[in-house]
């Protein structure tokens, strides 16, 4: 295990109720706030309603950024920007899922910064001064109520691009349960999956000693497996909200990844450049690629970490380790299927028409992975594979 330093400033609010509090917490930083939100479900549930009463109880001024779209767009971060600016916003409350949160993240680290904020994500510049941020969350998946991460697409370059520092994680998080009953099957599918995902980039490495943090990636990748079929059947079950939640949160926070060198995120970096031009649902894409991946990359030094997932996780028996290993990726990929998420490109309408941009693009930096390094050559016969 490797040196490492661990600190998560986020304060979680975790339970039923726990948005009437979140006053006291803004007003630390100030009482000009840019309240940000998406397609307009907040206002359907009712949590919008109680969110400005809170807000206007408090004293606490605000103007808002609405239609905020999953897979978030540089356009909403430009016009978040504006806001904050022509109004001295000084706190920046997000109330949605992790697609609202990235952009409100773009926005805290854009308002100071003299150029455009897509800057940040094409490594141009790098991240100084930032807005203090909150949430309230509406879906458990990307696990951005908790870390510093960012991810906004371009459509005009057909780009979805990463940034991130540990100065964007959020003040506080508002984890009520009861704000996802209303998510529908397919978004709490892929929610689900994405979870799973977040804790696969950081599990699979090369890293040794590292029992600790791998059998707490365990434990939340059983936490997946078990309540994600219960969510499907029983949307408004409130003990599988919660730890589906939860898990969320703690697969990307940051703790599996402790004493480890970094993760692997090729899988990711792929997914971006899929849904950068297909805009596709990021749970769905990770679906249909990791277990792809997960064949493409094995052989005799990847078989005895991916075996130790199948035999931990799935129960796998096999003592042969490439034998576990290919029979814990199908248990993966079949239960990705159970949730009704797609096994193939070709089932979500996607061609082969641009693998050759998505190879270039996803290693536009260089290289993808630390698991196993892949090049353009390896992520389009892996694109290709995946249709």
């Amino acid at each position: 295990m490797k040196n490492f330093t661990y600190e998560v400033p986020t304060k979680i609010l975790f339970g039923k109720n726990r948005v009437t509090e979140i006053s006291s917490e803004i007003l630390r930083y100030g009482n000009k706030v840019l309240l940000a939100y998406g397609g307009g479900s907040i206002k359907q549930s009712g949590l919008y309603d109680t969110v400005v009463k809170v807000l206007e109880d408090g004293g606490i001024q605000f103007v808002e950024l609405s239609g905020i779209q999953p897979n978030p767009r540089i356009e909403s971060v430009r016009e978040g920007i504006r806001l904050c600016r022509e109004n001295d916003v000084q706190f920046i409350l997000g109330v949605g899922g992790g697609s609202v949160i990235d952009c409100i993240k773009a926005i805290s680290m854009g308002v100071d910064y003299k150029g455009d904020v897509w800057d940040f994500y094409i490594r141009k510049a790098k991240i100084d001064k930032v807005l203090p941020i909150g949430t309230v969350l509406t879906l458990a998946a990307t696990g951005s109520e908790m870390n510093g991460g960012s991810v906004i697409s371009n459509d005009e370059t057909q780009e979805k691009r990463a940034a991130g520092d540990d100065s964007l994680r959020p003040r506080f998080s508002v984890l009520d349960p009861s704000y996802t009953f209303t998510v529908n099957k397919w978004q709490t599918a892929a929610g689900v999956v994405d979870v799973m995902s977040h804790i696969f980039e950081q599990y699979f490495t090369q890293d040794k000693g590292t029992f600790v943090q791998d059998a707490i990636a365990e434990g939340i990748l059983k936490t997946c497996i078990h309540y994600g079929p219960v969510l499907l059947e029983e949307p408004d079950n409130y003990e599988a909200r919660a730890n589906m939640m939860w898990a969320s949160s703690l697969a990307l926070n940051g703790l599996t990844g402790t004493g480890k060198l970094f993760g692997d995120w090729a899988t990711h970096m792929m997914e971006h450049e899929v849904s950068a031009i297909y805009d596709l649902t990021h749970g769905a894409g990770l679906a249909i690629l990791f277990p792809v991946w997960m064949e493409y990359v094995l052989d005799e030094t990847t078989a005895p970490k991916l075996a130790q997932y199948s035999r931990n996780v799935w129960g796998i028996t096999a003592t042969d380790d490439r034998q576990a290993a290919q029979e814990g990726i199908a248990q993966t990929r079949k239960f990705f299927t159970s949730l009704n998420m797609p096994a193939s490109l070709g089932e979500v309408d996607i061609d082969g028409a641009h693998i050759s941009t998505m190879s270039e693009g996803a290693c536009k930096f260089g290289p993808l992975g630390m698991f196993k390094k892949l090049g353009k050559e390896d992520v389009s016969a892996i694109l290709t594979k995946a249709l």
